[in-house]
């Protein structure tokens, strides 16, 4: 089955109050009501990266969501992407190795659990914005913080694997927000060959909106296509999705996917791509298979 959502997502997640200035302001609701996966290879960067890392052993969580329940967490200039009427919230847990700045600095190896949001802008640039960002590196999350203004968060990260071949994954944060986390399993399947849209849909994004002074700004990221294996969900016990802003509560589980990972180039766009949320009235609807039908 090709993460196929048996309930509607209205059952699923309890809605966000929503910000009354940023209701005001968007009465069109300009995210696409039927939208398509972004396309399958990356473009190319516009000159050398600021970064580049690896992301090994990377294990994918991820929950069906309305899109004006998470529309007031996304930065100026944005809006939910979505694909068959719904987008999603995910929880990507790996370790980063061999990362390093400017092609020459090294930083050192850390472990990050990020919880993200799947967002469009008015260029139809299709990336993720991230909530939180949990890594067991201070130096380096401080870095992030000051430099990019990314919200990375000080914390206890661990990856390991039992005996019985199951993979496991967890958090416990330090500062700031002290105490959020989560801990998880997985059973590791077969490859999946072809991913279908959904899974293309949450794994193929080739850049990330931050929030900026002044705006938004737009952080392309390469990286080779994902070799996605289908995965078994066998524990999860944790608030850190609900610490981040989307009260998942008592949803139904998420549907899993698990990468050996890819190498990872990022680049901010200079000047930084700043620019305001459009009033332009929403997308014209096209059809589109709903969640269930993805399989």
């Amino acid at each position: 089955m090709c993460c196929a959502v048996d309930a509607p997502w209205s059952k699923l997640m309890p809605p966000i109050d929503p910000d009354p200035g940023k209701a005001a302001a968007d009465p069109h609701r300009p995210w696409r009501a039927a939208g398509r996966p972004p396309p399958a290879a990356a473009p190319p960067l516009p000159g050398a990266p600021f970064l580049t890392q690896k992301w090994r052993d990377v294990a994918f969580l991820h929950w069906p969501a309305a899109p004006e329940h998470v529309a007031p967490l996304l930065p100026e200039g944005t809006w939910p992407d979505v694909l068959g009427g719904v987008t999603y919230v995910g929880v990507v847990a790996f370790q980063a190795t061999a990362t390093r700045v400017a092609g020459f600095l090294p930083v050192g190896a850390f472990n990050e659990v990020n919880v993200r949001l799947y967002s469009v802008d008015r260029q139809g640039r299709q990336g993720v914005v991230f909530l939180s960002m949990d890594a067991d590196s201070l130096h380096n999350v401080l870095a992030a913080r000051l430099l990019v203004r990314l919200p990375y968060m000080w914390s206890d990260v661990s990856l390991g694997r039992d005996a019985d071949g199951r993979r496991g994954y967890a958090v416990q944060r330090r500062c700031p927000m002290a105490g959020a986390g989560v801990r998880f399993r997985i059973r590791v399947g077969g490859r999946i060959r072809v991913p279908c849209p959904a899974q293309r849909f949450v794994t193929a994004r080739w850049g990330l909106h931050a929030h900026h002074t002044g705006g938004t700004r737009w952080i392309r990221i390469l990286h080779q296509q994902w070799e996605l294996y289908s995965a078994d969900l066998t524990s999860y016990e944790g608030e850190l999705v609900d610490a981040a802003g989307v009260p998942i509560g008592s949803a139904a589980a998420p549907w899993a996917l698990w990468s050996p990972g890819v190498d990872t180039s990022l680049r901010p766009d200079r000047p930084p791509d700043l620019y305001s949320r459009p009033h332009s009235a929403c997308h014209t609807p096209r059809t589109c298979p709903q969640p269930g039908d993805l399989g």
